[in-house]
């Protein structure tokens, strides 16, 4: 592959630069002193593939990457669609026909990939003007909720304006709208949280009715079960 642009990538938080080099990261702050080229990068990250189910497949750089948020990508009707992008790009990974964003924070390495495996990338319209999604393209800035064979796209907003979480059959794609561990859960904490809190009611009542089996998190596969009781305490007490 060709890169038709310098690209470069934050060490600390993993964020991509395309065709600029500041002087600190646009997302953590880190300095450039903590960059790498994309082409360094792949040479030192891979991206791993682990089962989620089935169907779902979480990926990540190898080893850890920043701050990165896992993605994961869903085969259904004979295509392939990723949920969030990793920061690494590895052209040893099987193709996607699409990828398509939770939020605008981390768009990992999807200008490599879209233009590698000319795949479509999607994100909701209010994320997509934002300073931190500069030097990327966006094929769809989708402003309604959508299915698309079974995967099932919720704009809610919080902590993002675009932010958009996904339902495909038994599986919740959430990434970071809120954070996971054994021992509690809290709202994301950077972002407008009044806001936050308010839509996390809209994910409440689209998840009622439904038989769900796993959570697919920035960082964690959680079982539904534990997570949900713990995101109705969340509700409960914010």
């Amino acid at each position: 592959m060709v890169v038709k642009e310098k690209q470069y990538v934050c060490t600390v938080c993993g964020y991509n630069m395309v065709d600029y080099y500041p002087e600190h990261c646009p997302f953590c702050g880190a300095s450039k002193g903590k960059f790498i080229t994309s082409e360094e990068c792949s040479s030192r990250f891979r991206v791993e593939s682990i089962s989620v189910n089935e169907k779902i497949t979480r990926l990540n750089s190898v080893p850890a990457l920043g701050l990165e948020h896992a993605a994961y990508r869903i085969e259904t009707n004979g295509k392939a669609f990723w949920i969030d992008c990793p920061s690494c790009f590895d052209k040893n990974l099987k193709t996607m026909d699409a990828i398509t964003f939770t939020h605008h924070h981390f768009l990992g390495a999807s200008n490599l990939y879209r233009d590698f495996f000319n795949s479509q990338v999607r994100i909701h319209q209010l994320d997509s003007h934002h300073n931190i999604c500069r030097g990327f393209t966006f094929d769809v800035t989708f402003q309604e909720n959508f299915t698309e064979l079974g995967i099932e796209a919720y704009h809610i907003g919080g902590h993002t304006p675009g932010f958009t979480f996904y339902l495909f059959e038994d599986v919740l794609l959430i990434c970071d709208y809120v954070f996971f561990k054994e021992t509690g859960m809290r709202f994301n904490p950077f972002g407008p949280q009044e806001e936050t809190r308010k839509c996390a009611d809209i994910i409440d009542e689209v998840l009622k009715g439904r038989n769900i089996q796993k959570v697919c998190g920035f960082n964690y596969v959680a079982d539904y079960t534990k997570w949900k009781k713990k995101f109705n305490y969340l509700l409960n007490m914010a």
